[in-house]
């Protein structure tokens, strides 16, 4: 499924949900959101017990609150990872995990501010990390490509293959200096 068919259909199951409280439609949205906003959260360097808790609590902002969801101004993910990130800087500043009061105003996205989701939709911008992907060692990109287009956690793929924790970090950090240098040396900067 393509990429705007998938925003098409979670716009739809956001609208079910918002309208209707769909278990169904929530369920759909919970297992694709899930996984990625927990490694996008590790990601970001919450504890796992941390970002677990945080997603869920983005996936209860979305079972509450979906009506706030403007399918006009960004795709559901982006709506979502936005969340999530203001969720994780709010527990960065508070320096501990506890309940807090939803702030609406962290709910809303401009009409002109990227998602994490929508970073890369340029098509210069497809091509131009296509290929730096390509100069990555083999070792390298692997590891990049279960990181982040298979969403998973550190530990996770320390299971998959075999490697220690630290190689896996070490190898995934070498290949983001490695895709930040190509990227800006074709004039692509951090979006």
């Amino acid at each position: 499924m393509s990429g705007s068919a998938l925003a098409t259909q979670h716009a739809s199951l956001a609208r079910a949900v918002a309208e209707h409280r769909d278990r169904s439609a929530f369920a759909q949205l919970f297992d694709y959101y899930g996984p990625r906003l927990n490694a996008y959260l590790l990601r970001l360097g919450a504890e796992r017990a941390a970002a677990e808790e945080m997603t869920q609590d983005v996936m209860l902002i979305l079972w509450r609150k979906a009506e706030l969801f403007d399918p006009q101004k960004s795709s559901l993910g982006t709506w979502l990872y936005r969340v999530a990130r203001n969720r994780r800087i709010d527990v960065a500043r508070r320096g501990r995990i506890e309940a807090y009061e939803i702030d609406e105003s962290t709910l809303q996205v401009a009409d002109d501010a990227p998602g994490a989701d929508n970073i890369m939709d340029s098509n210069d911008r497809q091509a131009a990390l296509r290929q730096a992907m390509a100069t990555l060692p083999p070792d390298q990109r692997d590891l990049v490509q279960l990181s982040f287009f298979e969403a998973l956690s550190h530990s996770e793929i320390v299971t998959r293959t075999g490697l220690p924790l630290g190689t896996v970090k070490s190898r995934i950090r070498l290949a983001f200096t490695r895709l930040r240098r190509a990227l800006e040396s074709n004039g692509i900067d951090e979006a």
